[in-house]
């Protein structure tokens, strides 16, 4: 009788991690949005307010997070500020800058927009709990790396 140890799976190539972890992006991405969207948000709106999370951040700060012109932001904010989402002050450091400040009607959208995430959520309730802590602690590795 011959015992054979089992052959522990070969590491993935870091092109097919890449190519998973884009996969992964692309769809919580489309959820993002599919579930802003049933708040009358764009996902870019539902972006910035995700930004606001961490606090007030001036209209630049938002601008190089979301990769995209000024202009843009200020466009968005106008938008979101109309619907009580978000308001401006004057920096308390630099009279020129302008914070974006999320109101409370804005956390409490964005907030109920991560809940309503359900195919994310559903994926993420496929793994058990010491899965779920890895992939935790994984992702709180990779993070500094990934974050200017």
């Amino acid at each position: 009788m011959s015992t054979s140890t089992p052959t522990p799976p070969s590491a993935p190539a870091k092109i097919e991690l890449l190519e998973l972890v884009a996969a992964i992006g692309t769809a919580m991405w489309q959820d993002f949005a599919a579930a802003a969207a049933r708040h009358g948000l764009t996902s870019m709106q539902a972006k910035v307010l995700s930004q606001l999370r961490g606090g007030p951040a001036p209209m630049r700060v938002l601008a190089e997070r979301l990769v995209c012109d000024a202009s843009n932001i200020t466009g968005i904010v106008d938008r979101l500020e109309a619907h009580g989402f978000v308001q401006r002050e004057v920096s308390p450091t630099d009279r020129r800058v302008k914070n974006v400040i999320a109101t409370d009607a804005g956390n409490e959208t964005i907030r109920r927009v991560r809940e309503e995430m359900q195919a994310t959520h559903g994926a993420l309730d496929t793994l058990d709990e010491p899965e779920r802590a890895t992939l935790y602690a994984l992702l709180e590795r990779l993070r500094p790396a990934m974050e200017p």
